[in-house]
């Protein structure tokens, strides 16, 4: 009896008489939802033109003008205006730690800007004038973060005018500079004072030796050049000569 009841509602649905299943009804009207979903939640997938959703999609993933970053509240705007004014107080180079100090703290921001808002659009020019202002700082570390931060937007964003400017740059030859730790000047030895009677017989002044030639280190592949530039030595402190009391 019940292999009968199958066979005639199989009949029945093979002829068109009875529906499919809900299941089967349901299918072209979730997929139809769901893309009406997807839809929805993208705003920009409405517009007509190429350039119109590319202009929306930059819009809804950059940070807001009156939005702060970073311990010192710093905007997207303050980040490069910071970048800007220490590479003109700087001069040719730097090692003021005042200046090192703001790009600290605008460093700081910019990468909590880019956690929060990692498509924004404006990130790769912000991180080239941070590479601009680091480069005229004359750290070791602010060498090797100017470095690291050229490879970042080369390799993130390929295709924008700063990394095809940082891969000229490249290209033509990049150097790290910073200043190796300073040095304190060798004591002179006393002169000795000639021998009461007797007579100073000549010396013959010593030869000087030949300075050694420092060999540069060969620079491996794929890694910028090093110069590191001694600064002058540092006179030993004199102490005071201790005054008794009278």
């Amino acid at each position: 009896m019940h292999r009968m009841l199958c066979a005639a509602a199989c009949v029945l649905v093979c002829s068109g008489l009875v529906p499919a299943s809900a299941a089967q009804q349901r299918q072209p009207h979730s997929a139809s939802s769901a893309k009406s979903a997807a839809r929805s939640q993208d705003p920009c997938s409405s517009l007509p033109s190429k350039w119109q959703r590319h202009e929306c999609y930059d819009f809804h993933h950059s940070a807001p003008g009156d939005e702060y970053f970073g311990r010192l509240k710093i905007s997207y705007l303050g980040i490069d205006n910071t970048a800007h004014d220490v590479a003109i107080e700087a001069g040719a180079y730097t090692i003021d730690p005042r200046l090192i100090a703001k790009l600290m703290f605008a460093d700081e921001a910019l990468h909590q800007w880019e956690r929060k808002y990692p498509g924004d659009p404006q990130l790769a020019r912000s991180y080239f004038m941070m590479i601009g202002a680091l480069r005229k700082v004359y750290t070791q570390d602010a060498q090797q973060l100017t470095w690291a931060y050229m490879q970042h937007v080369i390799s993130v964003y390929p295709t924008s005018y700063f990394a095809k400017a940082l891969r000229r740059d490249i290209a033509l030859g990049f150097t790290e500079h910073w200043f190796a730790l300073a040095q304190i000047c060798p004591t002179p030895l006393p002169t000795p004072s000639p021998g009461r009677g007797r007579r100073d017989e000549p010396t013959a002044s010593p030869t000087a030796e030949p300075s050694p030639v420092e060999t540069p280190t060969p620079t491996p592949p794929g890694q910028p050049k090093i110069d590191v530039i001694t600064p002058p030595c540092v006179q030993p402190e004199t102490p005071a000569p201790e005054v008794m009391p009278t």
